[in-house]
């Protein structure tokens, strides 16, 4: 592997692509420590604190901790993820979108970027409205007024669209997918608080646990067998016949069509935690205080939030 490496980096197309994307990494990880303007970072810390599981935790993990810190890059590439989503989804149902995927072509393939990124910046717009609204009663924002809260959206919107350029430059200048190098970039950004958290349940105030040794055990087997299902594939034999090749009588070939057993990866848990709480989001722009109110869309915020959270009871 190292020795894969090494010869790749004597390759200057393949270094210059390499550190492009690295400098590409580096602005994005930058950019997660940067708080957008009026946020009361004390009050943000104990929000957080007590918000770290459901969907906000899914988004914190997958935006690197942008989440937590409410930075520019807080609500990560998920919009344009579902938005990519969306448009996979209408064009099986809707007739001239899935001629314009199948049929388009490279012309094709143009405009229907052009659709994902304009439903990723109304998905952000939601989205954006969603974070403020629900946040804005906890202290957090410390103008919210409207001009604070028009700031406020505006730069969290604008730093999806910041993800969304940064992703297709790494795809179209860099190395790999440009997308899922940014969600592997934010999980990894966790990795060292992950293993602090599976230490601290081994050692407890310094006294080793052996209940804490269970579940950190139980942690690591989980990982294993979800990098295992995720790897895993099914081969397909396929047998060529003997054929002719110029005066040369070639002889059959066996070889398999690798069909992995998880296609879709992690793309339809990120969707379906977007979509089951997005009823939620509408409804607390539209209702202040849902929570302690009482009647059939408090039922439906309810079953919303408890759906993606497993803190929160329904009553």
């Amino acid at each position: 592997m190292f020795k894969t490496i090494k010869n790749a980096l004597k390759t200057p197309e393949v270094r210059k692509k390499l550190l492009y994307t690295l400098l590409l990494i580096v602005i994005f990880r930058v950019g997660c420590y940067i708080t957008i303007p009026g946020v009361d970072t004390f009050t943000l810390t104990e929000q957080m604190n007590n918000a770290t599981n459901g969907v906000t935790g899914l988004i914190d993990t997958i935006s690197g901790g942008a989440f937590s810190r409410l930075s520019i890059f807080a609500m990560s590439i998920t919009p344009y993820i579902t938005a990519s989503i969306v448009i996979q989804l209408l064009g099986i149902a809707y007739k001239p979108l899935e001629r314009l995927i199948k049929e388009g072509g490279e012309e094709g393939r143009k405009k229907i970027n052009k659709y994902t990124k304009i439903l990723t910046i109304i998905l952000a717009l939601i989205e954006g409205l969603g974070i403020f609204f629900n946040y804005k009663s906890t202290g957090i924002f410390l103008d919210t007024s409207f001009w604070g809260g028009f700031v406020t959206i505006l730069s969290l919107m604008t730093g999806t669209a910041i993800l969304m350029w940064l992703g297709e430059q790494i795809t179209n200048k860099g190395i790999g997918n440009g997308i899922s190098m940014l969600i592997f970039v934010g999980i990894i950004a966790g990795l060292p608080r992950g293993v602090t958290t599976v230490w601290n349940l081994i050692i407890e105030t310094g006294t080793f646990s052996t209940v804490g040794l269970i579940k950190a055990l139980g942690v690591l087997v989980l990982i294993t067998g979800v990098v295992f299902i995720q790897l895993a594939e099914r081969r397909v034999p396929v047998q060529y016949a003997k054929k002719v090749v110029g005066r040369r009588m070639v002889g059959a070939q066996n070889t398999h069509i690798p069909l992995k057993l998880a296609m879709a990866g992690v793309m339809p848990i990120i969707f379906a935690s977007s979509f089951v709480t997005f009823p939620a989001m509408l409804i607390q722009i539209i209702s202040k205080d849902i929570a302690t109110q009482h009647g059939f869309w408090a039922e439906v915020y309810k079953v919303s939030i408890a759906s993606s959270y497993s803190g929160y009871g329904v009553q």
